[in-house]
């Protein structure tokens, strides 16, 4: 695999601090049932990486600790970690919405026979990838079957009541199936809701658009084809300034399957962490979950790369969709 960190360390993004934190996205590991091409984390079944018993105990304390809003709860197919359950129990218990980034096709894998109604029981919000509302594409993205898999999963949550505009909140992902930017969100979502609705019955409550990130797989892929260079010049030159009061990683921080910080998830696949404080400068060379508890990131500086274009492109892109 091409690494591309290289080719993103020298950039003229505009320079971020961070604001108050509202969530914590935690990344329980990189195992995956799926193999996806635009995966930027490189997740698959072959992948080990899971967080431990005592990591995810300090991730419940830091959420009550710090009265967290949200816990954002990643992967590869975070269901698999065998602390899943326990931490969604928890931070529910604590008032802390969850979001769980759901493939979908986890439901049909051994031992998660149950894990739509747990997810229902508990009120977690579901954000669900489905790059496209078509068999071909989607399979030849993720995989052949997937596609099927999906249907049959979304049709379980909204017999469950998810979908439907109620508590139980779904939004679906849609990613782009090559080096181009996502189309207008508002748009492909109208489309998402009528085709899903009239041919499978589906309802959601929204769609989120998400430019692929130039790193991991995907990135590779871009340097396999010599597209890299092409694709780093369409996200530079839909740059917009307005996005940049909305990135994500203005008050969210990211947390791998060890417990290290990052300003974003993408941020943690190319293994730059967030700054460590003046605080901490000289004690510690990078920070972990557990300093949440002893020390505030408000103000503290961003790290950026050529990568952060990504998110401020066009309508812009963010865990949470379009910015604008």
């Amino acid at each position: 695999m091409h690494a591309t960190l290289p080719l993103l360390e020298h950039t003229t993004f505009p320079a971020l601090r961070r604001r108050a934190l509202q969530t914590l996205q935690v990344n329980l590991g990189y195992v995956c049932n799926q193999r996806c091409q635009h995966c930027h984390v490189n997740a698959s079944p072959d992948r080990t990486e899971t967080m431990d018993s005592a990591t995810v105990d300090t991730v419940i304390e830091v959420l009550r600790a710090r009265q967290i809003k949200t816990l954002d709860v990643t992967g590869g197919a975070p269901e698999l970690n065998v602390h899943f359950r326990r931490l969604v129990v928890a931070a529910r218990a604590l008032g802390v919405k969850v979001i769980d980034r759901c493939n979908l096709t986890i439901l049909f894998e051994p031992n998660q026979e149950t894990l739509a109604e747990f997810l229902a029981e508990q009120g977690v919000t579901i954000v669900a990838s489905l790059p496209c509302y078509s068999l071909k594409n989607v399979d030849e993205q993720r995989g052949k079957g997937t596609f099927e898999k999906s249907i049959k999963a979304l049709q379980r949550f909204n017999e469950l009541g998810y979908g439907k505009g109620g508590t139980l909140e779904m939004s679906l992902v849609y990613n782009p199936l090559g080096p181009s930017l996502p189309p207008p969100q508002a748009t492909l979502e109208a489309d998402y809701k009528r085709l899903l609705g009239e041919q499978f019955g589906i309802t959601f409550d929204h769609l989120y658009t998400l430019a692929n990130m130039p790193i991991q797989r995907f990135g590779s892929m871009l340097v396999s084809k010599g597209q890299f260079t092409g694709y780093m010049k369409l996200l530079r030159d839909n740059h917009q300034d307005a996005n940049l009061e909305s990135v994500m990683c203005r008050d969210t921080v990211s947390v791998d399957y060890n417990g290290a910080l990052y300003d974003c998830d993408f941020n943690q696949m190319l293994g730059l962490p967030t700054a460590v404080p003046a605080a901490l400068s000289g004690k510690k060379a990078r920070l972990n979950v557990s300093d949440l508890l002893i020390t505030d990131l408000d103000q503290q500086p961003i790290r950026i790369a050529d990568h952060c274009y990504g998110c401020t492109a066009g309508q812009g892109s963010s865990c949470g969709g379009a910015l604008v």
